[in-house]
């Protein structure tokens, strides 16, 4: 990705005056969270992964972790005040986001669904998530992501 190169995700940051720095690497589906955390040189509990579900009621449910929490379905489930939640499936997750698998941001998705952060978010001055590409990720301050997201914080992972 070429530096000028903007994404819906820094486009919607520009557009509220949201501070952020973009960090890109070579592009690869293979890459586990863990391993972009190594590329970008950061701790892998500062670098966050986003996942999309579907709750028993059928609403979508936005969960952001680190890279190396698994999301427990009971606790989102729980925190969502549903039932129940499922992952969606792969191919569900561009029309209904925008964002490709390994790209999707909480930020800028075609429409804003009830969106949690795990609490360890506010643990540092700074997060990453995806920049809404694959290979670029964006470094914010989890207030910052927050008030663009309105995220809600929970003990969500295993």
């Amino acid at each position: 990705m070429k530096n000028n190169e903007k994404t819906n995700v820094m486009r919607v940051l520009d557009g509220k005056k949201i501070a952020y720095e973009s960090h890109s690497y070579e592009p690869d589906q293979t890459l586990t969270g863990a391993e972009i955390a190594g590329i970008l040189g950061e701790d892998p509990s500062r670098v966050f992964k986003t996942l999309v579900t579907r709750g028993k009621t059928g609403q979508y449910y936005v969960f952001v972790v680190p890279v190396e929490a698994e999301l427990d379905l009971k606790k989102a489930a729980k925190a969502a005040g549903e039932k129940s939640v499922e992952m969606i499936k792969q191919k569900e997750l561009l029309p209904l986001t925008g964002y490709i698998h390994g790209g999707c941001s909480p930020i800028g998705m075609k429409k804003a669904f009830p969106t949690f952060i795990h609490q360890t978010a506010q643990d540092g001055e700074k997060i990453f998530v995806s920049a809404g590409k694959v290979g670029c990720q964006i470094e914010l301050a989890p207030d910052d992501l927050m008030s663009v997201v309105r995220c809600t914080l929970a003990d969500i992972t295993t």
